[in-house]
């Protein structure tokens, strides 16, 4: 074997490394992208299971403002239904007019102090707001 031979069975040895290293990172970034799409799911999950808490607590305080609570429980229910039909395209629009109606509730929170004052009220408030900012972070 000439010196020509080493070279193109060092060059064939060099490119099936590289292939290999290539597929095992794309391998990796596929499952991490998986696993950070399964935590946003885990997140929406929980911030959606907490607003049935949130409308009980506010149900009491906010008698005048049924159209507020209503606006969240339907937007809530357009998430679960994009959710569960998969369509990824209807759940950003969903989720947008979650996070609207949430902000209203909260403002409209602020005309109520005795809500404002509850600790049921505060708790959940600040599981959901917390789930929303870590949601936006990922």
């Amino acid at each position: 074997m000439g010196i020509t031979e080493y070279v193109l069975l060092g060059l064939v040895a060099v490119t099936g490394v590289y292939l290999v290293t290539i597929y095992n990172n794309l391998v990796r970034l596929k499952h991490t992208v998986t696993k950070n799409w399964s935590n946003i799911d885990v997140l929406l999950k929980q911030r959606h299971d907490e607003l049935p808490n949130l409308v009980e607590t506010c149900k009491g305080y906010m008698k005048h403002e049924r159209e507020t609570l209503e606006a969240v429980m339907k937007a809530r229910s357009a998430v679960a239904s994009a959710r569960q039909a998969g369509n990824v395209a209807a759940l950003g629009p969903a989720e947008g007019a979650l996070r609207m109606g949430l902000g209203s509730l909260f403002a409209v929170a602020e005309a109520y102090p005795d809500l404002k004052a509850n600790e049921s009220f505060r708790r959940v408030q600040t599981r959901i707001s917390i789930r929303s900012t870590s949601k936006s972070g990922t």
